[in-house]
């Protein structure tokens, strides 16, 4: 069972540009992939599969630079990211892509890798990218692993007579939160163990001295480990708890996120302040007048300028959540570092409402961390009853949840109990439900920044319909199971192939390349 956590799951992880399911989630894969090796990477050969998402977007969506980064063992906020390819070359590392017909393949972001070290260690695996930067590896040596990067993992191959007596070894000495599998082929037994802490150098040498090891792989855990019991999975839970302990909903999202984490709510905070952070200086940048977008010309610092003078029809704080939504989404774009909140495709969005609060509503920074704290909570019961994953339910999972996560946000802002905050949610997922991603020419560029753009606004205005008396009749969750149910019906040629929709509006076709 999941144990989602906001800073890792919903307002994270921390990514660059301009997709978190193919520019963050190569990376994130890649980074697994190296820990598994063990060692020096000297060649990677990286399948995709013909009919899914990935190789169509290789390119555009940076999947190439993610994996060149991660099997490089940099950190994804490494300046040296665009030059990744370029540097694993010099440094003498191969790296193939190819596209080929994968019968297994099970998701649309599923790719085989086949990884070669210094001293001619092989491995060979297979992965997915699930959305909002979330990765799985679901085999390793033809052996089914479940590896997400949330635990630190440990694999010992051994001969099957060894198993009984390596169970009872660590028996002796693992305490009882880790779990261990046991998988039996022939004569041999995987043994996998997941644990919340590193294991002790010196009993991974026991192991592989004492058990006859035939094979040993381990990789650490991409994020905060959440080893604690969420305090709920879903919105009819929270409002009961938020009810009984009289707690807004940032609060207890606040609550929550200590308790899964182990952390002390002072910490939460303090991490949140920090997303907060990322989050201004991704609209500072946004707002830029040269960046490197490949289909747009970069426009926000424009409307944004254009408002101030008083010049627009309307103008406003909508207008300028607007902006500041769509200069985030110019920093992810360009490969600038972002929030996946809760993906890179719409990374704009909250920045945009936060940003607007702080500056606009002169709400103060601790009210501002339990407003983003409470867009994490909706964030969170669309994880755990959802997906993220655009490749799965198109559009409406990545900016239509940003937009409910903002619109929770403006009203714990503005004082709002929980139940009006997932209310608020609820009716703006109501009005993207059904969107599709038809973005065009494979790049989140067009219509992925106007459209962040109005999730922001819009979640100003779902947030006063509730605030100011209107009576949602479809509560949260049966709204979110509404919607993954649509987002599974919509055809694959309208989840990010770019094979329908504007995508293949002649004049969206005729757009020239700024890198070319």
């Amino acid at each position: 069972m999941k144990h989602l956590s906001i800073l890792n799951d919903i307002l994270g992880p921390v990514i660059r540009g301009p997709s978190s399911s193919h520019t963050g989630g190569s990376f994130f894969i890649g980074r697994l992939a190296r820990d598994l090796l063990g060692e020096e990477l000297v060649r990677a050969r990286i399948v995709f599969d013909a009919q899914g998402s990935y190789g169509r977007v290789c390119r555009q969506q940076k999947c190439d630079l993610g994996f060149a980064a991660g099997l490089l063992g940099w950190e994804i906020t490494d300046s040296r990211f665009s030059e990744a390819l370029y540097i694993a070359s010099r440094s003498g590392l191969k790296i193939d892509f190819e596209l080929a017909s994968l019968p297994e393949a099970d998701h649309p972001n599923f790719i085989l890798l086949e990884l070669a070290g210094s001293s001619g260690q092989e491995i060979k695996l297979k992965a997915r990218s699930v959305g909002g930067g979330l990765v799985e590896i679901i085999e390793l040596q033809g052996w089914p692993v479940q590896i997400r990067g949330d635990r630190y993992d440990y694999l010992f191959l051994i001969p099957e007579k060894e198993k009984e007596a390596l169970r009872n070894f660590l028996g002796s000495f693992l305490i009882q939160t880790e779990r261990i599998d046991f998988q039996e082929r022939g004569e041999e037994v995987l043994t996998h163990i997941i644990s919340c802490v590193s294991l002790n150098p010196d009993l991974i040498e026991t192991i592989k001295n004492k058990f006859n090891l035939k094979g040993f792989w381990s990789c650490q855990p991409l994020r905060l480990v959440a080893s604690g019991k969420p305090l709920f999975r879903s919105a009819t839970e929270a409002l009961i708890l938020a009810e009984k302990e009289k707690k807004t909903l940032g609060e207890l999202a606040i609550a929550y996120e200590s308790q899964i984490l182990g952390l002390k709510e002072s910490e939460i905070k303090k991490e949140l302040g920090q997303r907060l952070e990322i989050m201004k200086q991704a609209v500072a940048y946004g707002l830029k007048k040269d960046l490197p977008l490949q289909l747009l010309r970069p426009t926000a610092h424009l409307i944004f300028q254009t408002e101030k003078e008083g010049k627009l029809a309307c103008g406003g704080p909508l207008t300028r959540a607007a902006a500041r939504a769509m200069a985030a989404q110019h920093t992810a774009a360009s490969m600038g570092v972002v929030c996946a909140a809760p993906t890179a495709g719409s990374a704009g969005t909250l920045p945009g409402v936060m940003v607007t609060l702080l500056e606009d509503k002169g709400l103060s920074q601790e009210k501002a961390i339990e407003a983003l704290a409470a867009a994490g909570a909706v964030g969170l019961i669309v994880g755990y009853r959802a997906t993220f994953a655009a490749e799965v339910a198109g559009c409406q999972v990545e900016i239509g949840a940003a937009g409910a996560m903002g619109a929770a946000a403006v009203v714990q802002a503005a004082g709002g109990l929980a139940r009006q905050a997932f209310d608020a949610a609820s009716i703006s997922f109501q009005n993207t439900m059904g969107s599709v991603c038809d973005l065009v020419q494979g790049i989140c560029e067009i219509p992925c920044h106007t459209r962040n753009a109005l999730a922001a606004a819009s979640s100003f205005i779902c947030a006063d319909l509730i605030l100011g008396g209107y009576e949602n009749p479809i509560p949260f969750d049966e709204t979110i199971d509404a919607v993954y149910e649509v987002g599974k019906m919509l055809p694959q040629e309208l989840k990010v192939t770019s094979l329908a929709g504007l995508a293949l509006c002649p004049s969206a076709q005729s757009l020239k390349r700024r890198e070319e």
